[in-house]
């Protein structure tokens, strides 16, 4: 007969609480599908402890004190789940920027290398100069300017051609490495 009352007593708990406790969790995560499975949760831990309560003194606060834990709990499991997600992207992407992940990449990395290095060479000779000394030895404009005695403005005017025309090859490579 205890075991009875037990289970009505609990019954209309959930009826009359499980709404608001997946609101409740809704509102920290935004998310239908986990307040839903958080609030299961949360009832399943209750019926796990709900023998020793004797009264409804205190139920209410109980419960919502569960679902804050819980909330709180499956938080930073995600954040973990989400910064290790994320610390294995850029790990492949590294890799895959350098060729380690897999010979065909790396293939693909030479051949892109390559054509940025025979697009160089097609450059007018000041262009490449001055594309050189900006990007590989990481010179400012006006250093570049003053190395080759020209206005600052033809050297930011040449390495914008310079940017373009790579851009342009990129793309195409981009095209038709994916397409």
């Amino acid at each position: 007969m205890t075991q009875d009352i037990s289970v009505q007593q609990f019954e209309k708990i959930f009826r009359t609480h499980f709404s608001p406790v997946k609101f409740f969790i809704f509102m920290f995560l935004k998310s239908e599908a986990d307040a839903e499975d958080l609030a299961q949760e949360v009832f399943i831990k209750l019926w796990t402890n709900f023998e020793g309560w004797k009264d409804n003194d205190g139920k209410e606060g109980y419960i919502y004190t569960i679902a804050k834990n819980i909330t709180l709990d499956f938080i930073k499991r995600k954040k973990i789940e989400d910064d290790y997600r994320e610390e294995q992207i850029q790990k492949n992407s590294i890799n895959g920027l350098y060729g380690f992940a897999d010979p065909l990449n790396s293939i693909y990395c030479n051949e892109i290398r390559l054509i940025i290095k025979m697009t160089l060479e097609r450059f007018p000779e000041c262009r490449r100069k001055i594309f050189e000394m900006s990007r590989l030895h990481n010179m400012s404009n006006k250093e570049i300017a003053a190395a080759l005695n020209i206005p600052v403005r033809t050297v930011e005017h040449q390495i914008y051609l310079s940017l373009k025309k790579l851009r342009k090859i990129i793309f195409i490579l981009f095209f038709l490495h994916f397409f």
